[in-house]
């Protein structure tokens, strides 16, 4: 609920910040994975849930992993009869392509993509929802489990399903929001130069400890043959993602920011040049963070785009990011609302953003 203050502030000009489309708490199965999410069992207490984040004014459902299967698909009739969207994971006791046809907006982090592209998609589903969620009373699956998954996923990889499910996904408009940065540095994060970033000053020290992978359940018992196994589903994902494009499914950026190394603000950066690389042009990956988000949002008449008549928010560069798209880190100055943020302004930001980083 913090969010609207900050959103109302942000709107009276008493803060400084970005416009804010907000999602309600996670609606996620019996026994979430997240603190502070909506434990959803059945199908009336899925469509309660949709009820009361339209009611509190949320601006979209955000659904979860762990979501049964009659739940999820209440939660689409009901936010469809309650005109608010609904997006985030593909739960693992549905598919991508019946998400896709049940109406979710968008799809985060490629999640069930892969699975989706296999040509053992059902199997590869039931063994990681068993993998991810098992029965009461069960011990946790061996991770061995996971790594055979992870490799059948690979092994199985059928170009045809692929080309079926991403003309779907195109045809339903179910918008793709890849956060390739978070993915690259959940198979990277055993790499030294990620906790030598020089951005690590702007965050605070709590934030630094949690990001170190000692200190992080999924990563520090992860061996040699599980980074591996992350770096080649990595690359798969980004092989993915080009495939997806050359069939005109839709993207937005985004970076699922405040998981390990993903920075707010400077990440976007990192998913912009990410995405050149998976094989949208400049321009492309410009548009899926302004252009594009507009669209997605139904708000393309007023920001978007730099045209008369439209809301100020723009940055100027010092180098053309069409040339290259690393130069959309060269910032001359930021308009935010119509409020200019000179590279003075802006330095004077960073500075006041560091000193509280390391209080």
């Amino acid at each position: 609920p913090i969010h609207f203050d900050w959103r109302k502030e942000i709107q009276e000009g008493t803060l400084l910040g970005p416009r804010m489309a907000i999602a309600g708490n996670i609606l996620d199965g019996p026994r979430p994975i997240w603190p502070g999410s909506m434990a959803i069992s059945n199908e009336a207490e899925a469509r309660q849930a949709v009820m009361s984040t339209k009611q509190d004014g949320y601006d979209f459902v955000k659904v979860y992993s762990l979501l049964p299967r009659e739940a999820y698909f209440a939660i689409a009739d009901e936010a469809k009869k309650q005109r608010i969207p609904f997006a985030g994971h593909v739960p693992q006791s549905v598919s991508v392509a019946e998400a896709s046809d049940a109406g979710q907006k968008s799809v985060e982090h490629l999640n069930g993509i892969l699975a989706a592209c296999s040509s053992r998609e059902e199997e590869l589903r039931q063994r990681l929802n068993a993998y991810s969620n098992p029965l009461p009373g069960q011990r946790p699956p061996d991770s061995s489990i996971l790594r055979l998954a992870t490799r059948l996923m690979l092994e199985t990889f059928s170009k045809q399903k692929a080309n079926a499910l991403f003309a779907r996904l195109k045809q339903n408009q179910t918008w793709q929001c890849p956060t390739l940065t978070v993915l690259r540095s959940g198979a990277f994060i055993n790499d030294p130069s990620f906790r030598n970033d020089p951005r690590l000053k702007y965050m605070p020290a709590q934030l630094r400890t949690t990001w170190d992978p000692a200190n992080d359940s999924r990563f520090r018992n992860r061996t040699a043959e599980d980074f591996a196994l992350s770096r080649s589903i990595y690359k798969k994902q980004l092989e993915v993602v080009g495939l997806m494009h050359r069939a005109g499914v839709e993207f937005i950026a985004g970076t699922d920011v405040l998981n390990p190394f993903c920075f707010p603000g400077f990440s976007l950066h990192d998913e912009l040049a990410i995405l050149v690389e998976a094989g949208l042009s400049p321009m492309e990956a410009l548009q899926a963070a302004t252009l594009n988000p507009a669209r997605f949002l139904g708000k393309e008449k007023d920001i978007g785009t730099v045209a008369h008549g439209k809301i100020a928010d723009l940055v100027l560069l010092d180098a053309n990011p069409l040339d290259d798209i690393r130069n959309t880190t060269k910032i001359n100055s930021v308009v935010v609302n119509g409020r200019l943020l000179d590279r003075t302004a802006l330095d004077q930001l960073l500075t006041e953003v560091q000193a509280r980083a390391q209080k």
